[in-house]
């Protein structure tokens, strides 16, 4: 028989039990454990029960898009998050920093017409002219194989009128990974063996006409081609990358690589397949392009400078959901935090979401170029740009201090958190691959939070996959997490952070020791061809 006491204890452990599961299933991944930091405690539970990520990444994914430079959905998304940040009381600013081609992409219709109708999977590339509201029907071309440049010349005349074929056709649209689960490996190897050879022969065919995959396209629109006709395949069920066309007048399509196939086989066959393809576009002119700047002030040092770090514009085949919309909605849940748990921070923090990182991070170096009073009192910089995944990597890019100061922020994440990242000091820095690079070329301690990677070379980096349904919201919500305290990390050390540079290695290839990347002038006016 239970006494009273023994059921209120009873009761008391069911309600506390209850409430331990509810906790759990709201935190994730992340342990709610208490820590000797409220802030720290404080930006864990709001990123934890009260994320805004969905909402945020619906409102920028689905509702406005793809964020080619240039586009008007590009100036939509600035705008979007000026003001969303002013929602939250934070500063927010559009800056632009060049000029670019104004383009919007509109409808594509690519039909298969003969000898059979078949609507194909495709796409016209960024910047392609548009058919000017008219179908264009056509017989379909393969490059020719030639034996040296002037046979080729006397082959252009050929393509006039026609669509051109001058991507070689795969001789599998299955993945690796699926050969090797299912193949035989006597099978396996004879495909990676047919495919390299046709992969040379067809490079060698490129070659021998005497163009580049740039200046082909532009030749063939010169001899009076009604289009030219791709397919950049990605290595992956139904993913092909888009990236811009070359031509001025004619259509620049991209098909996908089963409906490529089969108007390659049919072509090469001698059944002269017919596609019928209608590309909606407007140019608009030259048209100004903007960085956002979000901006927490710093009460006691507000000269010197934290930065959160991605960039907000995208190829636009998909709508940029891991390329690099989970870069720009993990530094604005980041910031969204920061500014309801730790509204006076003693360093400045700023965000930057920047413009045309896919055409050489030129809204960033414009940045570095424009503000040298921030890139010199820069404390760290945060900056993600790898997709959906946790962060996994954070290398010191170089900087011959950065592990002593990296480690004792990294210390105070989660242990579910930090226990994951691995770290390389000083590491080496890095030239290219994403904004950071622009402030470690001038010498600012610029860091790149690298995730795990979800299948993102192959599906969604610059492909029409890279889509919402892609994104893994458990991760972005920790990568928030790690962002949002390592800049209130960096904003509350007393000490400031060294800028000097570690020895770099030697250069197996020359023998020479590494050099320090150069920093690199902004293209302010595009687009770059």
């Amino acid at each position: 028989m239970k006494t009273r006491e023994t059921s209120n204890r009873l009761g008391h452990f069911r309600n506390m039990t209850r409430l331990f599961i509810v906790t759990m299933s709201l935190t994730g991944s992340v342990a709610m454990a208490q820590t000797k930091d409220p802030v720290i405690d404080k930006i864990v539970a709001e990123a934890t029960t009260n994320s805004q990520l969905e909402k945020l990444a619906h409102e920028l994914i689905d509702g406005i898009g793809p964020r080619l430079v240039g586009t008007p959905q590009m100036k939509q998304a600035n705008d979007w998050a000026v003001a969303k940040y002013k929602s939250w009381g934070i500063s927010a600013k559009n800056e632009k920093w060049g000029d670019w081609k104004g383009w919007e992409r509109g409808v594509s219709h690519i039909d298969m017409v003969y000898p059979r109708v078949k609507s194909l999977e495709g796409m016209q590339l960024a910047w392609s002219p548009s058919t000017n509201g008219k179908t264009i029907t056509a017989e379909m071309i393969i490059l020719a194989d030639v034996e040296d440049s002037v046979a080729f010349a006397k082959w252009l005349p050929s393509v006039k009128g026609k669509f051109v074929m001058i991507s070689m056709a795969q001789p599998t649209g299955r993945p690796d990974y699926n050969w090797q689960e299912f193949a035989t490996k006597e099978s396996f190897d004879k495909m990676r063996k047919e495919r390299a050879q046709t992969t040379e022969a067809w490079r060698k065919r490129m070659s021998k006409t005497g163009y580049t995959a740039k200046t082909l396209p532009v030749a063939l629109e010169k001899a009076g081609a009604a289009g030219v006709v791709m397919s950049n395949w990605s290595s992956g069920f139904g993913v092909n990358k888009i990236f811009s066309a070359y031509t001025t007048k004619i259509p620049t399509i991209d098909i996908g690589l089963e409906d490529y196939g089969l108007l390659f086989r049919l072509t090469e066959s001698g059944t002269k397949p017919k596609i019928a393809v209608r590309t909606d576009s407007k140019d608009n002119g030259v048209v100004p392009v903007f960085n956002t700047i979000g901006e927490i002030r710093g009460t006691e040092k507000p000269e010197e400078y934290v930065m959160l770090s991605a960039h907000f514009d995208s190829w636009d085949g998909g709508t940029g959901a891991t390329d690099n919309g989970t870069g720009t909605l993990t530094m604005m849940e980041a910031m969204r935090i920061l500014k309801l748990v730790y509204p006076n921070p003693k360093r400045t923090i700023l965000v930057g979401h920047w413009g045309s990182e896919e055409q050489g991070l030129n809204g960033s170096r414009a940045f570095v170029e424009d503000h040298p009073e921030i890139v010199q009192n820069l404390q760290a910089l945060f900056n993600q740009d790898n997709g959906t995944g946790r962060i996994v990597n954070v290398s010191g890019q170089g900087f011959k201090d950065a592990g002593t100061y990296l480690t004792r922020w990294m210390a105070k994440l989660p242990d579910s958190l930090r226990l994951r990242i691995r770290s390389s000091f000083p590491g080496s820095p890095g030239g290219g691959g994403s904004d950071f690079a622009s402030f470690v070329a001038a010498g600012a301690p610029g860091f790149s939070l690298s995730s795990l990677g979800w299948s993102y070379s192959n599906y969604t980096w610059h492909t029409n996959r890279d889509t919402y349904d892609k994104i893994v919201f458990d991760d972005l919500r920790d990568n928030a997490i790690v962002a949002a305290i390592m800049a209130y990390m960096a904003s509350e050390d007393p000490e400031r952070t060294s800028r000097e540079k570690a020895p770099l290695q030697v250069n197996p290839r020359t023998g020479q020791p590494g050099t320090w990347p150069a920093v690199v002038k902004p293209i302010r006016k595009g687009p770059v061809n």
